[in-house]
């Protein structure tokens, strides 16, 4: 048994957008990365190659805030976050606040891999990527006009909108449980609208937003980042199925329904276990999502239900 799941953010489209074009467009674009991750499955690769070429397509695809697309800071930059984990060693790669890494979801699997650390933020993030032959790309790259004006909203203090609910959509993650049985997580973001102070979510840090475990399952997390933080989540739906005997359904929904609830935490997960159960679960309005196992269709969703 094999199988992906991949997510694009917490939240929907307005409801004015939602049959529409765009709708057919974030359809179109969780489809090509779950293909993309299912791919490497089919053809015996690890589930660690899997999520990292789900989330690069979804880095490299400017409907979602990770990569190209990613939403500005308050001064007008972009920051970028992204994580890795494996399953079978625990080992962990993570990057926050990069500027000129066009898929930062591969730098953070080069620190896992050839560094002697976690995370690495910032400049010396990206001088670790040019000592690896990473090239960098402009500020400019990140740009589209759609992330500018969700900014220059944000700056006018238009009423009734705040810098969680426009960027719920987009946040991207994968997990993946491969055919020798090994779990991987990924997830990459370009965090809040509007944030300051180099401001840091959950998607990069170990345990929060990202985790994997091969004793119980691999999560990547998705939503208003300092409440994941707070209930470091990620680790808490492995730690319920690996201590407390917890399924996965059951051990994102008592997370998902319940401790974030209490702290008015917003967002998702999507999870996968080592039999292959999958489990994708929000308390926002949407969240958008897809997953295949072995011998299955492609299942893809934005709204509850579908």
């Amino acid at each position: 048994m094999f199988g992906l799941a991949i997510h694009g953010g917490a939240g929907t489209l307005p409801r004015a957008e939602s049959g529409g074009e765009k709708e057919l467009r974030y359809r179109a674009g969780l489809a090509a990365a779950l293909d993309a991750g299912y791919a490497v499955l089919r053809g015996f690769g690890s589930s660690l190659d899997a999520v990292t070429r789900a989330v690069m397509a979804l880095e490299d695809n400017p409907l979602f805030n990770a990569g190209l697309g990613s939403v500005f800071t308050l001064d007008g930059r972009n920051e970028l976050d992204a994580a890795i984990m494996d399953g079978r060693t625990l080992n962990a790669g993570s990057v926050c606040g990069v500027t000129h890494i066009r898929n930062p979801i591969e730098l953070a699997r080069a620190v896992m891999e050839h560094s002697e650390y976690v995370m690495l933020s910032g400049a010396g993030a990206e001088e670790f990527a040019l000592s690896r032959g990473f090239a960098l790309v402009p500020r400019s790259y990140f740009y589209t006009p759609e992330r500018w004006r969700q900014l220059e909203r944000i700056r006018s203090g238009d009423a009734g909108l705040s810098a969680l609910t426009i960027s719920h959509v987009g946040t991207v993650g994968a997990v993946a449980l491969d055919a020798e049985g090994r779990l991987a997580a990924a997830t990459s973001t370009g965090g809040m609208t509007g944030k300051r102070y180099n401001r840091i979510g959950d998607s990069p840090i170990i345990g929060a937003g990202t985790y994997a475990d091969d004793r119980s399952c691999a999560v990547s997390a998705t939503g208003h980042g300092e409440m994941f933080i707070r209930a470091a989540v990620a680790h808490d739906i492995c730690s319920r199925m690996r201590f407390g005997s917890r399924t996965l359904r059951e051990a994102v929904q008592e997370v998902v329904f319940d401790e974030l609830v209490k702290l008015h935490g917003e967002g998702g997960v999507i999870a996968i276990d080592a039999q292959g159960e999958i489990a994708m679960e929000f308390n926002s309005e949407g969240m958008f999502r897809a997953s295949r196992r072995d011998g299955e269709e492609a299942q893809i969703a934005i709204y509850r239900p579908e």
